[in-house]
């Protein structure tokens, strides 16, 4: 018995000493293991009479669950210094002065949007909306761009997946479409009906990027329809348009000869500023013409009594002009620091 005791206080001894899990379980392994002193006395027990061994094994017994017990105090202990020690080290000191709360402020390019409806609503445009999962027929065909056209490629345009005739719109020109039948169906019937003026603002996307492009941009599409609407129109509005923008006269806007399917003729938009880090530089800013009478046809007017102009610009193009941004992918990347500067 005495042997007994002094093996339950050498345990609780060398269980306390241990300072972690692992040392804890080594310590353990010499008492309670396979080839431990408690396990050792036990297997011996074969060789005692029956009488000695009922005795000597509750004994042994007694000492294991003493040495069981200072096993499970130990480990309690430990458990309850690492969770002292992880609160510790977590701590929250309350003292310390909240973090606050920050303004927030729209995107540049949300302000560009706000400011292009504004200016021509002031002349009587209407803000006009679609769907950005939009049909190859609005997309395309209505547009006057023939089968064939590389803007139908695939390296050009995100096509839904199993379905040919239907993607992700690449510009916004498809709401004019939509703005032209629901305008002629609304004055069917009338001898004559009042102008189309519309602007067409939203998300587009093609397979593009770079520091300025991206796969996800916008676009403001423009539309005037009416009875003797010219080209001559259409310079007064977008020259006005690009003077009040940028909120100077001194700059100029000039109509260079190109192409575009769905009109005719068609012209780029460039304007160059007489001061400031582009002086003297000639910027493209959008893209105009005529509306062809193929694209009138498939918006239900007729092309012989009824004329129009057109134009699509990009706002992220116009809002890096104004903010002096150099790189597109800023706007969409998220980045509080380039961001904030905008509140």
């Amino acid at each position: 018995m005495d042997k007994l005791d002094q093996l339950v206080q050498q345990a609780a001894a060398e269980f306390a000493a241990a300072a972690d899990g692992a040392q804890l379980e080594q310590a353990k392994a010499r008492y309670l293991g396979k080839s431990g002193s408690l396990t050792e006395l036990l297997k011996g027990l074969g060789k005692l009479d029956p009488e000695a061994r009922r005795a000597a094994g509750a004994e042994i017994n007694r000492a294991k669950e003493a040495v069981e017990a200072a096993l499970e105090a130990r480990r309690t202990a430990l458990r309850e210094a690492a969770l002292l020690a992880q609160l510790a080290a977590e701590a929250l000191d309350v003292t310390l002065p909240g973090r606050g709360n920050t303004t927030g402020g729209l995107h540049p390019t949300s302000r560009t949007l706000e400011r292009v409806e504004a200016l021509f609503r002031s002349i009587g445009f209407v803000v006009a909306d679609g769907p950005e999962i939009e049909t190859d027929w609005h997309n395309f065909t209505a547009l006057n761009t023939p089968e064939n056209h590389p803007a139908r490629s695939m390296h050009d345009t995100f096509y839904l997946e199993g379905q040919d005739d239907v993607l992700l719109r690449t510009h916004t020109s498809p709401v004019q479409v939509r703005a032209m039948l629901a305008h002629v169906a609304r004055y069917a019937g009338q001898e004559s009906m009042p102008d189309i003026r519309v602007i067409a603002p939203g998300r587009v996307y093609r397979v593009d990027s770079d520091a300025t492009h991206s796969p996800m941009f916008h676009q403001v599409e423009g539309l005037w329809v009416g009875e003797n609407v010219s080209f001559a129109d259409l310079k007064g509005v977008i020259a006005d348009f690009l003077r009040k923008f940028f909120e100077s006269d001194d700059l100029q806007v000039r109509f260079r000869p190109s192409f575009f399917p769905f009109t005719e003729p068609s012209a780029e938009i460039d304007v160059a500023f007489m001061s400031g880090p582009l002086e003297g530089r000639w910027l493209e800013i959008a893209g105009c013409g005529s509306v062809h009478p193929n694209v009138l046809r498939f918006g239900g007017i007729d092309p012989e009594r009824y004329t129009g102009f057109a134009f699509g610009m990009g706002p992220d193009r116009l809002t890096m002009l104004r903010y002096g941004v150099n790189d597109l992918r800023l706007f969409f990347e998220g980045d509080l620091r380039f961001l904030s500067q905008f509140r």
